[in-house]
């Protein structure tokens, strides 16, 4: 069994729900959070940090042999201004940076791994190309990002790590994330596809997404960059159509125009609009069995056994 696991951005969607996993498998769990709490668990620590002042608590290491590394500021909460954009960057980068200056100084730990997040958008919008982990990374500002964040991540090579980056599609759980935002209009009775609907989206069902974080803490033949999405790729289309399937609704309702959607979200419009068409080859050949390879499947399963159906 690996010693205590160091979270950062543990009280997200993903963060909590590896917490649970990890408590429930008999791991001991260090959190670090932005503001001081107490744990009524004896295997949960938490730990105060601030990114952006550059300070953290240094106990936060004391016994710890791996790091997962979830923090970052919310990347649909707020428009995309330049400040905001210099935020949700130094969020991710920053803060890997003050993890890996207190191992350099620090003796009480045993870390030997670090398995971050990253995102899809990476390899920017690229229509029809099949991308896999070899693939350049693309244009636009969730690109440059991922980049940023990935080689900020990359520094610890330097401290002798094992760097896994899992590049994330959208990650559906029924209660948090962008499933429950999309689910509104088709539960309403007004689905339809967003912008020329041939935009390729790829995605993960959340318990896979803790069972692969889980399987790069624990496989060390894992390294460098995974696509963290499914098998089962669907077009924003092929989405929302399973989607409204899953509701008993049908996608009746014309595309939501691009434009549309630019004028309402502006720059943030490019999490909807770009297309990444990934390859999942690389995680399957490492030998990782996702619970849920296609998309019907994994809302029949979120939408029918967590939520009841809407009918009409």
């Amino acid at each position: 069994m690996l010693k205590a696991i160091l979270i950062t951005g543990a009280t997200g969607m993903i963060g909590k729900a590896l917490t649970d996993t990890l408590l429930n498998k008999g791991h001991i769990v260090h959190h670090l959070t932005r503001k001081s709490t107490i744990s009524t668990n004896p295997n949960l620590k938490k730990f105060t940090w601030d990114v952006f002042a550059g300070t953290i608590d240094e106990k936060c290491i004391e016994g710890v042999g791996a790091v997962i590394h979830l923090a970052g500021e919310n990347i649909a909460e707020k428009p995309w201004t330049k400040k905001r954009r210099l935020e949700l960057t130094e969020s991710r980068t920053k803060s890997i940076h003050l993890i890996y200056e207190l191992l350099k100084k620090s003796s009480n730990h045993g870390v030997k791994t670090v398995v971050s997040a990253s995102g899809i958008g990476f390899y920017g919008d690229r229509g029809n190309t099949l991308l896999t982990e070899t693939s350049a990374a693309g244009a636009g500002f969730l690109s440059a990002i991922s980049v940023q964040w990935e080689k900020a991540v990359d520094a610890g090579s330097q401290l002798n790590l094992r760097i896994v980056k899992l590049r994330s599609g959208i990650v559906l759980d029924i209660k948090e994330g962008a499933l429950p935002e999309l689910s509104k209009p088709v539960k309403a009775g007004f689905p339809a596809a967003l912008g020329k609907g041939t935009q390729w989206m790829p995605w993960i069902h959340l318990i896979d997404t803790v069972n692969l974080y889980l399987y790069a803490l624990e496989n060390e033949t894992m390294n460098g960059a995974y696509n963290m999405a499914a098998p089962g790729i669907v077009t924003n289309e092929q989405f929302m159509q399973i989607l409204a399937e899953a509701y008993h609704k049908k996608c009746w309702l014309p595309h939501v125009p691009s434009i549309a959607l630019r004028l309402l979200l502006g720059k943030m419009s490019e999490m909807l609009l770009m297309s990444t068409r990934t390859s999942s080859d690389k995680i399957l050949q490492s030998g990782f069995e996702f619970q849920f390879p296609e998309l019907k499947a994994a809302l029949r399963e979120l939408v029918l056994t967590k939520e009841a159906p809407v009918n009409n």
